[in-house]
């Protein structure tokens, strides 16, 4: 199970007024955070500071690296940016990961090379040219060429992750039943790939968004997801991981569940 921390992402207010500010230690303690919660990868998003990019995740990345050792996932919709940040992050407890190619092209084309030049794990949306899928089996045609595609460059199935691209249940009240069925449908064709999603899309518009969120999490990991983007300092959520974790038979002798409940996530 791979956890990428989500809270550095310059969409949140209190991130890009740190940024802005070049606020170094506040940046620090929310890297911190995430990873005494559990985080496995920092993901590392400036996208919103237009025109400043590159400088400021150049100066993101080298902050949140003199404090932890943690892997970071590179974040941008810039090849630039992304590039500026990948020749920063070091490698010392794990390969870089870039987040994020799509079937799309132009994206495509623009981010498959740094993957190979960066030997990099890559998230990779099923959203093609013609759009965003609407079934499962939208999904697993978009997912079966982008898998087919990288592995011709010579990418690892094992370096993959798919994001089966989840949608609001509020939209559409057959969303949550289609990323599921796509889920174990990618899975089951492609068993080394790996699948990770921004899960709490799916319940945009809802009230108890959290309780959807929780479910939708055990569900999605029972039929194959095997990573998120999410806030590792929620308590509630990292519970529920744990414990779906453990009861998947995927927590050799419980440890983790045991170490949760340690910490105090089932309070």
């Amino acid at each position: 199970m791979l956890i990428i921390g989500e809270l550095i992402n310059t969409s949140r207010k209190a991130i890009r007024e740190a940024v802005e500010t070049r606020n170094a230690a506040y940046i620090q303690e929310v890297a911190k955070q995430q990873e005494e919660a559990g985080a496995n990868y920092l993901d590392v998003n400036c996208g919103t500071m237009v025109g400043q990019e590159i400088e400021c995740m150049e100066w993101l990345v080298n902050t949140i690296q003199e404090i932890t050792d943690l892997p970071l996932c590179i974040d941008s919709p810039d090849e630039n940016a992304l590039r500026a940040g990948l020749v920063l992050a070091k490698t010392g407890n794990g390969k870089r990961m870039i987040n994020s190619t799509t079937a799309e092209e132009k994206r495509y084309k623009a981010v498959i090379p740094l993957v190979k030049e960066f030997d990099a794990k890559i998230v990779a949306l099923c959203i093609e040219d013609a759009g965003m899928p609407e079934t499962a089996e939208d999904r697993l045609r978009i997912a079966s060429k982008l898998i087919d595609d990288m592995e011709k460059e010579g990418i690892r199935q094992d370096d993959i992750y798919i994001d089966p691209l989840i949608k609001p249940l509020s939209t559409n009240d057959k969303y949550g039943k289609s990323v599921l069925d796509a889920i174990y449908a990618i899975k089951k064709k492609y068993p080394a790939v790996h699948l990770t999603c921004g899960l709490s899309n799916i319940s945009y518009g809802f009230p108890n968004r959290a309780v959807l969120n929780r479910l939708f999490v055990v569900q999605t990991m029972t039929v194959g997801m095997d990573g998120y983007i999410l806030n590792p300092t929620d308590k509630a959520m990292m519970g529920v991981v744990y414990a779906g974790q453990a009861l998947l038979g995927n927590d050799r002798y419980c440890k983790n569940y045991l170490k949760a409940h340690r910490k105090g996530l089932y309070e």
